[in-house]
């Protein structure tokens, strides 16, 4: 096996979920096992500049530019070492398909677990390529544990070969973006490089630079809870007030119908009783006009909800999470330009996509870092039917080393 799938399967055979119910960074403790494995790795591999912020779970290192190329700008690459909450990450069992016949793929047989064609039909892209997937009990870790080994092989690969062009490189691993705070304590003054990439999407050749602009939203109901039989004109119940709610919202602005740079409200939870219910929901658009309007539009429904059941009836709380990075990509159209540029010398068809979501890149871009999003080489992500093309993740190391010489030859 080649070294960045050796890297693979020894990742994610570590649990690091991360969970949104905790106040600490990291959000879990766990997540140390992987950022103290990356650290040993890269010490034992020469590389320069290790950092390790045992407070907070971040690593980062450098790649000392190749002789002659020190003024070159100095290019990141970052990935995450959490995985999601939604399934476990504990006690992943990988295990590699060679040669996929593009067919279904039996995860588990004996709990009927299967990797259907049908369901998932971008495994046709894969027909006759090795693949790497679960035992159907836990979700795999390739987002982002494929970035991560992606990055320690080009890190490995340029360290080994000091005579390739190309300028300093920084490297950073982040914990707990799955829950949306990877960039919290993200140290950019000592990460020091002028572009990065984060390396934490789907299919190799997908190059992202807009995403969502995001708020999450809490909506709070106050009813009145009365005995049923003695409820004319007293009762209020909470339940039936939030249903109002929801029911107010544009139908077709739901996650079910929505694509590409289509916008949505989703509801994520709720929970209640007749004296009282709450409901989270997050807010999206990739416009920012929109989305201001979206947010406004949503504050107007509980006002509107108050002037029919009371005062203080419904109260309505929003908060922006993140903004469309392309607003800061526009000044730096190098980076898609360059990334492209080696895809297509790699013979890589370049997808140029908007991500319907976010990105540690679209916080790092405001916070005075300009970092799109490449590809990893896997699909599913967040489910026990998440998979990686081995020959993808390949290619990505590839490509992470040819993006760096071109910082080389533009310096």
């Amino acid at each position: 096996m080649s070294k960045v799938i050796d890297l693979f399967l020894e990742y994610v055979r570590l649990d690091t979920q991360s969970t949104e119910e905790s106040n600490t960074t990291p959000s879990t403790l766990k997540q140390h096992m992987l950022a103290k494995l990356l650290v040993k790795q890269l010490t034992d591999m020469g590389a320069a500049e290790i950092t390790y912020d045992e407070a907070h779970c971040y690593v980062y290192a450098s790649i000392p530019a190749a002789r002659e190329f020190e003024d070159a700008p100095v290019l990141g690459f970052i990935a995450h070492m959490d995985t999601s909450p939604a399934v476990s990450g504990a006690g992943v069992k990988p295990r590699i398909v060679n040669a996929y016949d593009g067919g279904d793929i039996v995860l588990n047989e004996a709990e009927g677990i299967v990797l259907k064609r049908a369901d998932f039909p971008e495994l046709s892209l894969y027909e006759g390529q090795d693949l790497i997937v679960t035992d159907g009990t836990t979700l795999l870790g390739a987002d982002d544990k494929a970035g991560v080994a992606e990055i320690m092989a080009m890190a490995e690969y340029l360290l080994q070969n000091p005579q390739l062009p190309h300028g300093k490189i920084r490297i950073g691993f982040t914990p707990d973006e799955e829950v949306g705070a990877g960039t919290d304590y993200f140290d950019i003054a000592l990460f020091g490089a002028d572009f990065a990439y984060t390396v934490d999407g789907g299919r190799v050749g997908e190059l992202e630079y807009e995403n969502f602009n995001a708020a999450g939203a809490k909506v709070c109901v106050q009813g009145r809870s009365v005995h049923p039989g003695d409820a004319k004109g007293k009762m209020v119940n909470a339940i039936l007030v939030l249903q109002e709610f929801q029911s107010l919202l544009p139908i077709y602005e739901n996650p079910m119908y929505t694509e590409g740079y289509e916008g949505f409200y989703h509801l994520d939870s709720i929970n209640g009783t007749v004296e009282e219910a709450a409901a989270d929901y997050i807010i999206r658009d990739h416009s920012r006009e929109k989305f201001e309007k979206k947010k406004k539009y949503f504050a107007q429904m509980g006002e509107f909800l108050n002037m029919k059941y009371g005062s203080g009836t419904v109260t309505v709380k929003i908060k922006d999470s993140y903004y469309n990075m392309r607003e800061i990509m526009e000044q730096h159209m190098h980076l898609i330009d360059n990334a492209k540029e080696a895809m297509e010398e790699l013979s890589i068809v370049p997808i140029v996509q908007p991500i319907r979501g976010g990105t540690d890149g679209a916080r790092l871009s405001f916070m005075g870092l300009p970092c799109p999003n490449l590809g990893t080489g896997g699909h599913n992500c967040h489910g026990k039917y998440e998979y990686a093309c081995v020959q993808s993740m390949e290619r990505n190391v590839e490509l992470l080393i040819r993006i760096a010489g071109k910082y080389a030859e533009r310096r």
